[in-house]
């Protein structure tokens, strides 16, 4: 899962295959350039190398881009994306690109919660949202409780 904005700077990045740094870099640049130079009219999926193909969808400033392989649902992977930007939406109330910028640790825990190793693993929503509700909860008492040891929030 690769998130670019149109200015073409990544915002988020998921691997679920083992790729060096190098060509990380390498394939990031390739396809954000060949998304990028799309019209907005053209199709969504792209046949990319001789295994893959790439299937995109644009949400206002960021494009979501997913490398799957050849023999894999197109439509289902649009889905899945669909899915991936509903959840973020619910969570931040109409995500923007600044949500992704400034709570990317968040963005990558929805990510996570949907996903395991690239295949769709939470479908619902409402238990997506319930799980990161319960981390937020998690999140602020460790902070409380941080607070009180260092000597800042009590006695």
């Amino acid at each position: 899962m690769l998130l670019v904005s149109r200015q073409g700077k990544t915002r988020l990045t998921k691997w679920y295959e083992t790729v060096s740094p190098k060509e990380r870099a390498r394939i990031v640049r390739d396809v954000t350039a060949t998304v990028l130079s799309r019209a907005p009219k053209m199709c969504n999926f792209i046949e990319w190398r001789a295994d893959k193909k790439i299937v995109y969808k644009r949400y206002a400033s960021l494009f979501f881009i997913c490398c799957i392989d050849a023999s894999d649902n197109e439509l289902l992977t649009l889905e899945m994306i669909h899915l991936f930007v509903e959840v973020l939406d619910r969570y931040f109330g109409n995500v923007c690109e600044l949500d992704i910028i400034f709570n990317f640790h968040k963005a990558y825990y929805i990510l996570d919660e949907l996903f395991i190793a690239g295949e769709l693993e939470e479908s619902s929503k409402k238990e997506v949202l319930s799980i990161c509700a319960q981390m937020d909860d998690m999140m602020d008492e460790s902070k409380e409780e941080g607070g009180h040891k260092s000597g800042r929030g009590g006695k």
